[in-house]
Parts: structure tokens; C-alpha cells; sequence
């Protein structure tokens, strides 16, 4: 691919030129799926960037997109690159305090949002002092007795982009052709794990050479399908649906709503499908429920080739020859039982199957292995544009993210830190040099993970670098890492992990509702609510089977001794967890030190009385006693 080709306009002009029939993307609207071609893409885009130009949006300035994936944000996207503006996409969940936070950091002109809820929440923006001049939304329902100032619809902001470009004829031109490699693609933001979250502002350059080291590590393939259905403000979205999608021409498939999801995948049945750890295990209770729930012939048919596929799958991870479950048993395993799974949730013809973000159980990763679906993890961060490391599908280790992909450079540090050098690296954090020069060093990037490189080149990464902990006794390890083990159980949907300069290692758990809330279904037990079915003696055997299988694999000065399974469970909005849910350490352990004191003291149960934020955000109380359970 020429230098020609190194913006987004260039690229999206390159495709509608060339390939102006293809589909570029899909929308399903009132369960019809709407077919955008790139010509027509690349038209909508273009008078997008002129409306966005005649309404004042100026290089340097920023526009916030709130809403679920929709076909017209990701346009909106787009065309902001042209006008070199920033897009910055928020979590449609994210609270007042967080916009508030990413408002203070930027210029925000203009806000361009899915649906009336969020037009309420940028005229509430506007009510505490923001200064966004425009709000552009999508879907009218509920707006039209809106008189709100600088509030237009998608189609008046083209109609004023189709006014400018008549009016300007070099205009086009200008748009095209007037943004360069290193101008913005995007703005988005670190987790927050530590703090508040810090902006990232990628490159085009970045997200292009992204796609490009993902294509060459076999992350994709020109023509490919995907569902855009991740949150927009996540970099794994930005790098597949936008970076990746123009660079290689990927059909990018936006469902109806987010709860119709699966139901539009099995339409689609995408080539290509990322997911966290977390949602493909709840793929997986949902396999199993409808499994438990169907005849007795089906129930069997299924034990007796899943269960010999997955063995299969085991041995062929420990390094052992197999052939006992290949050729006419898994044909016929395909014809009766895995093909119609896959089929029932649009995995039929996925070719590119991706788990990140965190670690993935064992048995969840074999599982799908065992299904036919090539099941692979990646690792990256906001930083590197996602792409970092990817397995191959020949060469899966279940400790390992695999190796480097081709463009990226990994180096180890004297300390432990994973070090990561390409050209999708973002330039440093948003007028932010103090955390940048901690960041980026000779072109290298402190990723803030610990790891290793194995002697076959495969990347292993134990956790975050500054969770690195001693116990008392002076034993390493890293509280992220054991977590992660704990998360394997289906039962068990977060986990914080306590034992720094203590003798012992504990942990508070949260159990997962609609997992152990349909275990307790099925095996008569009853409960009243949440917190509830969390102290239940049916549900802490269950608890102790998990904790016991971590403890296996942790050496002795590393076992987990004490859990408590708490009232409640870790919430973003309480502050306990990021939008992606990663624990904010600090704050649970601020916010649960009497539970930890409990943990170490000998005490058998302790009281709780813990603040709660609903979602119409009033606070409330609960008041809770909790067991503290021995493994």
C-alpha cells in the first residue's frame, strides 16, 4: 500500500473509487438491515466534515460522540479527521463527573449523540458551565418539541455540509486532502485504574500502522465481516471498526440496539469477532443452560462429542500427538452438534476469533477450541493502538498472548516491565508531558505490565507492573494475576485480591448473578435477592471448589486462605471498577477495609453498611452481615 494512502480520507476515497459498490457498512433499522456502499460512505462522510466546518468545528477543536455504535457516529468519526479535529468518543454509561472530567481536558465545540437520553445528558453538560455550541443527534424520536439552542439533526448538519461544498468548490479538495499521517484520528482515554483517566489522542498514522501489523500478523484479511457492537470509546473498536475496516476494506455490521446483538450476529455470521473474557463466558453459561434445559438424547449426543473434542483440545495444548478425535468423528460432531451451536449464534463462518483485555479460563479457551472456533488472544492497550501481540492459530499456549506482531518491537526491562516500540504508539498523553515522559522513553513505550518473553518468543504478561506486591514473608506476585485465575469460575464475576505486608493472601469475591442465579434455579436453592444468594452455603461450596483449583497452581507462601463474597457487585458507577471493569484497587480497598480487617482478625462474620448509586443516581444504603468463609 503507497505513502499516497496515509490518511483516512485518502483511504476512504481510495475505496470508494476503486470499490465504490462494495458494501462498506450495515445497519439494521426496525429489523431491516440498511446497506451503505463506500461511494456512499465516503459521500456521506465528506458533506459531514463541511457541515461540521460551517458550524464552526476548527482544527484543534473536539467533539464528543455519546451513543452505542451507530453507522452515523462512526461517520462522524471520520469526517472529523478531515477538518483535523478531535473525535472523543465516551461511554454511553459514563457519568456527569466523567464527562465533565473529558470536557475540561479539550476545546469541545459540538456533540454528536445517539438518541434523546443523550441530548439530556449534554444539555445537563450545558447546565453546569460546559460550552457546547452544538449538539448533533441521530435518532429524532422524542426531540420534536426540543428548543434547545444549537440542537440540528444528522440530516440538517449534511444539508448545511451540501450548502458549504456548493458554496466552496475547492472545498472538497480541501477536505481530502488536508489532514496529514500525524493529525488526529482519535481521542480516547486510559482506564483510570490509578486516577483519573488520562487522554489519548491516536495518530492516523497510529491507527493505519495498527491495521497493518495486524493484518500481517493474520488478525484479518481484506473483505472481512465484522460486528460493531463493543463500546465506541474502547480502542479495540476504534482499531477494527475504523483503523482496520478503511485500511482493508472490512464490512463493519452495526446492530439494532445492544440486546439484539446475538440475534444480529446469527444474520451476519461475521468473519471476524473480538469479545472480553467475560462475554464469551457468558456465551458459554448460555450454550450450557440451553443444553440442561433440552431432551435427554440431546443432552447425550452433546456430552458424548463436546466432551471428546475438548479432551482433543487439552492434549493438543500440553504438546501430546492426537488423532482420537479427528476425521469422521469430528465430521459427524459437526454435522450434529457443533455446527448447528455455532450456527444458533452467528459463529459459523467466523474465521478470526479474538479474546482480550484480560485472561481467559482454561476451560472457556478449550471449550471453543473444542467447538471449531479458532479461539485466539491478543494483548494491547489504548497506547499502541490494540494490536501488540497475537497467537496464531497453530501456536496457542494458554500462559501466553503470543508473539509480537510483525512492526512491533517487545523489550523486557531490568525490572520486569514490558517495553513496546512501532509506529501505532500514540505521540504521549494529552497535554499531559509529565505522565508522556514517564511513558515514552527513546521511543519506547512502559507499558506499566509485567511480563516475560519465553525462549519461543511467545509473550507472557503476569499484570500490572505497579501491582507487583510482597506478602510479609517477602513472596512476589501479583494480586491482578490470582484474580484473573478466580475469574475462570463462571461463578465468580470479579474478585479483589488482598496480602500485601500481610502473612496471608484473602480476597473479597462478587459472584455472577445470572450464572449462580440459574445454578440455584436448577438445583432448588432458594433466594430473595443478590445479596441474599451471595451468603448462601450452597453457593460458598461452589466458591471454595474455585479457590481451591487457584490454590493448586499458586505456590505454598501464595494460597488463598479467607474470601468473603460480598453483598454487592463491584459497579463503575460506585467507582469500585473502570467502564472496561477493571478493579480500582484503592478505592474497594478504602471502601471494604472493614471487610479486609474482618479477613485477618479471626472475626467469623463482619458488619456492612455500604452507599449504593441507582440509576436515576439518587444514593442509598444496605445493610449487610457477611460470613467470613475458610478455603
Amino acid at each position: 500500500m503507497g505513502n499516497e494512502y496515509n490518511t483516512m480520507a485518502r483511504l476512504l476515497m481510495r475505496n470508494a473509487s476503486e470499490h465504490g459498490q462494495d458494501i462498506a457498512m450495515r445497519e439494521k433499522d426496525r429489523g431491516i438491515w440498511m446497506e451503505i456502499t463506500w461511494a456512499d460512505y465516503a459521500e456521506q462522510v465528506i458533506n459531514c466534515a463541511a457541515g461540521f466546518a460551517a458550524i464552526g468545528v476548527s482544527p484543534g477543536d473536539a467533539v464528543m460522540i455519546l451513543g452505542d455504535n451507530r453507522v452515523r457516529l462512526y461517520a462522524g468519526m471520520l469526517s472529523l479527521t478531515m477538518l483535523r479535529a478531535y473525535a472523543m468518543p465516551a461511554y454511553s454509561g459514563a457519568s456527569l463527573q466523567e464527562l465533565q472530567h473529558f470536557l475540561a481536558e479539550a476545546k469541545v465545540v459540538a456533540a454528536l449523540v445517539e438518541d434523546q437520553e443523550q441530548v439530556d445528558n449534554v444539555i445537563e453538560l450545558r447546565e453546569t458551565g460546559s460550552d457546547i455550541a452544538s449538539i448533533i443527534y441521530d435518532e429524532p424520536r422524542g426531540l420534536n418539541e426540543y428548543e434547545t439552542s444549537g440542537l440540528m439533526s444528522w440530516d440538517a448538519l449534511l444539508e448545511k455540509g451540501r450548502e458549504n461544498l456548493a458554496a466552496n468548490p475547492e472545498l472538497r479538495t480541501q477536505l481530502i486532502e488536508g489532514s496529514g499521517p500525524e493529525d488526529p484520528g482519535v481521542f480516547l482515554h486510559s482506564s483510570g485504574t490509578t486516577g483519573k483517566p488520562k487522554g489519548i489522542v491516536l495518530s492516523q498514522k497510529n491507527a493505519i500502522e495498527g491495521a497493518h501489523n495486524g493484518y500481517a500478523g493474520g488478525a484479518f484479511d481484506y473483505g472481512d465481516e465484522m460486528m460493531a457492537y463493543l463500546p465506541m470509546a474502547w480502542a479495540g473498536d476504534y482499531a477494527l471498526t475504523v483503523g482496520a475496516a478503511i485500511t482493508y476494506r472490512i464490512t463493519v455490521n452495526v446492530p439494532e440496539r445492544q440486546d439484539t446483538v446475538l440475534r444480529d450476529m446469527r444474520e451476519i455470521a461475521p468473519s471476524i469477532y473480538l469479545a472480553a473474557p467475560r462475554s464469551w463466558d457468558n456465551l458459554l453459561t448460555t450454550i450450557q443452560v440451553g443444553i440442561e434445559n433440552s431432551t435427554p438424547l440431546k443432552k447425550w449426543l452433546y456430552h458424548f462429542f463436546m466432551d471428546r473434542s475438548i479432551a482433543s483440545q487439552r492434549r493438543k495444548l500440553n504438546g501430546e500427538s492426537d488423532g482420537a478425535f479427528d476425521g469422521l468423528g469430528r465430521m459427524i460432531g459437526e454435522w450434529l452438534i457443533f455446527g448447528p451451536i455455532k450456527d444458533q449464534f452467528g459463529l459459523t463462518r467466523v474465521k478470526h476469533a479474538f479474546t482480550g483485555g484480560e485472561a481467559i479460563g482454561e476451560d472457556t479457551f478449550v471449550f471453543y477450541r473444542g467447538l471449531g472456533i479458532q479461539l485466539r488472544q491478543l494483548y494491547g492497550q489504548t497506547e499502541t493502538c490494540a494490536f501488540t501481540a497475537i497467537q496464531t492459530a497453530d501456536e496457542v499456549q494458554l500462559h501466553t498472548v503470543g508473539k509480537p506482531l510483525p512492526g512491533v518491537e517487545v523489550e523486557i526491562a531490568d525490572d520486569g516491565e514490558i517495553l513496546v516500540r512501532s509506529q501505532s504508539v500514540f505521540a504521549g498523553y494529552y497535554n499531559n508531558p509529565e505522565a508522556s515522559a514517564e511513558a515514552l522513553e527513546d521511543g519506547w513505550l512502559r507499558t506499566g505490565d509485567a511480563g516475560y518473553v519465553e525462549d519461543d518468543g511467545h509473550l507472557v504478561v503476569l499484570g500490572r507492573l505497579s501491582e507487583v506486591v510482597y506478602t510479609a514473608n517477602g513472596e512476589r506476585y501479583v494480586p491482578n494475576y490470582v484474580e484473573n485465575r478466580l475469574k475462570f469460575s463462571p461463578y465468580i464475576k470479579d474478585a479483589a485480591v488482598v496480602g500485601s505486608g500481610r502473612d496471608q493472601l484473602t480476597a473479597m469475591v462478587c459472584v455472577d448473578s445470572e450464572a449462580v442465579g440459574h445454578w440455584a434455579e436448577v438445583n432448588g436453592v432458594p433466594y430473595v435477592s443478590y445479596a441474599d444468594l451471595s451468603q448462601r452455603p450452597e453457593v460458598a461450596e461452589l466458591l471454595n471448589e474455585a479457590f481451591k483449583r487457584v490454590n493448586k497452581a499458586l505456590t505454598d507462601g501464595l494460597q488463598l486462605h479467607r474470601y468473603v463474597s460480598l453483598h454487592k457487585e463491584f459497579d463503575p458507577d460506585d467507582g469500585e471498577i473502570t467502564r472496561t471493569r477493571k478493579l480500582r484497587r484503592k478505592v474497594v480497598e478504602e471502601r471494604y477495609s472493614k471487610v479486609i480487617d474482618a479477613l485477618y482478625d479471626g472475626s467469623k462474620d463482619v458488619h456492612v453498611s455500604a452507599v449504593v448509586t441507582y440509576e436515576t443516581g439518587e444514593a442509598g444504603s444496605v445493610d449487610r452481615t457477611l460470613l467470613v468463609r475458610e478455603v
